[in-house]
């Protein structure tokens, strides 16, 4: 199979739709429990630290220190068996989270959920990055990403119903033991070969060091870090912001988020891959411009949203700022994969994920929480406008580094 064919055998595109809905999967498991905050906090009466703490900060310990060694393995053994594995952890105790009844249990289901999910990201990339020719790679991935903003409106979506019709556990039972089924379809998957739509340059890079010492891989991965932090946020603490200021109940912030996240979300990562590929051919930064661009577009987004009081203009820009948060997941790991090799991809990923979600997903939303709490947020609900300013700023530092990052780039493939 020639790696610069225009032809893409029809298994490739069931491959990518097979890995997408896992993805799908994935993602229903991991924000479930955003939406999920007012009812669990009513429940059990934790404060948002607390919520912030099983929101996210539970589920990243493993999944960021576990991603480099999944991505090793990636590598080096079957990356369909270890996704397979993967799946069934994080789908069990994505259920068994409806049968918890305190602080800690929740804690150690969304652990073991996100050690389950660190196994997907680099061996699925890396395999997708076997499957298709590196000229359509962002696009590719993008449309792979795509299921992030599938995975999250199917969450909110359904997640608000269901917990409304009976109660929040019901949401877990429903949408998370499922996902067991899949995980004997992706392990009958075909293994592509490793490298086979590399060029030879790409294929000779084995030296794990070498990602240390490239100096534009730096700054994608702390760019995307900050972008991170304001992308998270939109799901974590966007819909109690709703709750809390608009008094919206949970079916129905669930429902318009669900919506937003799949209208706005959809296309815009999708499109977001594809508009990268196309300035990536024209220049090597190209990618990290067009993130650049979207990170400047996020920043007024944020402003209205946090300043108004009119919910249908909110709710309405909800669905633009997701397509913009998301249409950055694409050319981001597009340009991973192509700095790495086919023999570092799953270990660049694996770091990718690691510096991204410890900042996005580990430390941000927890800043956000502690700051509610330090604030008294449940006596002056409004504060969360304030709280929420981290987002914007997140978007003007994660577009400075990006743009630094195109920079080096671009003459680091000058001086080869």
């Amino acid at each position: 199979m020639d790696k610069d064919s225009g032809k893409i055998p029809a298994y490739s595109w069931y491959a990518l739709s097979v890995l997408t809905l896992i993805y799908v999967m994935n993602f229903v498991d991991r924000v479930l429990i955003y939406l999920l905050f007012s009812p669990i906090k009513k429940e059990m009466l934790f404060s948002d630290t607390q919520l912030a703490l099983l929101g996210s900060t539970s589920f990243v310990i493993f999944y960021t220190l576990l991603g480099i060694p999944f991505g090793r393995l990636a590598d080096k053994y079957s990356r369909r068996k270890l996704i397979a594995f993967g799946l069934s952890v994080w789908s069990l105790f994505s259920g068994l989270t409806g049968f918890t009844h305190g602080f800690w249990e929740i804690f150690l289901c969304r652990t073991m959920v996100g050690i389950g999910e660190a196994t997907l990201g680099p061996a699925a990339l890396s395999m997708l990055s076997d499957y298709f020719p590196s000229r359509m790679r962002a696009t590719v991935q993008a449309t792979f990403s795509s299921a992030i903003a599938i995975g999250t409106g199917i969450a909110f979506f359904l997640g608000g119903w269901i917990s409304d019709a009976f109660t929040w556990r019901f949401a877990f039972y429903f949408l998370g033991f499922p996902g067991l089924a899949l995980a004997v379809v992706v392990y009958f998957l075909k293994e592509p070969q490793r490298g086979i739509r590399d060029t030879a340059a790409q294929a000779e890079r084995k030296d794990w060091r070498l990602l240390f010492k490239n100096v534009p891989f730096r700054y994608i991965l702390f760019g995307y870090a900050f972008f991170a932090v304001a992308a998270n946020s939109v799901s974590i603490w966007l819909p109690t912001f709703f709750i809390r200021t608009q008094n919206m109940n949970v079916a129905e912030i669930g429902r318009w988020i669900g919506i937003g996240t799949i209208a706005g979300g959809l296309p815009g990562t999708i499109l977001g891959g594809w508009i990268a590929d196309k300035l990536h051919s024209k220049r090597a930064g190209g990618r990290m411009i067009f993130s650049v661009g979207i990170a400047i577009l996020c920043i007024p987004i944020w402003m209205i949203i946090l300043n108004s009081t009119n919910i249908t203009l909110q709710l309405v820009l909800i669905s633009l700022l997701l397509g913009f948060a998301l249409a950055w997941l694409g050319p981001a790991a597009a340009d991973v994969n192509d700095i790495a090799g086919p023999n570092l991809r799953g270990l660049a990923t694996g770091m990718y994920f690691f510096v991204v979600n410890v900042i996005g997903l580990g430390i941000g939303p927890l800043i956000y929480g502690k700051l509610n709490d330090l604030s008294n947020v449940m006596q002056n609900p409004e504060v969360m406008r304030q709280t929420l300013l981290i987002s914007p700023v997140a978007c003007v530092i994660a577009g400075t580094i990006l743009y630094l990052g195109s920079r080096s780039l671009e003459k680091k493939n000058e001086s080869v």
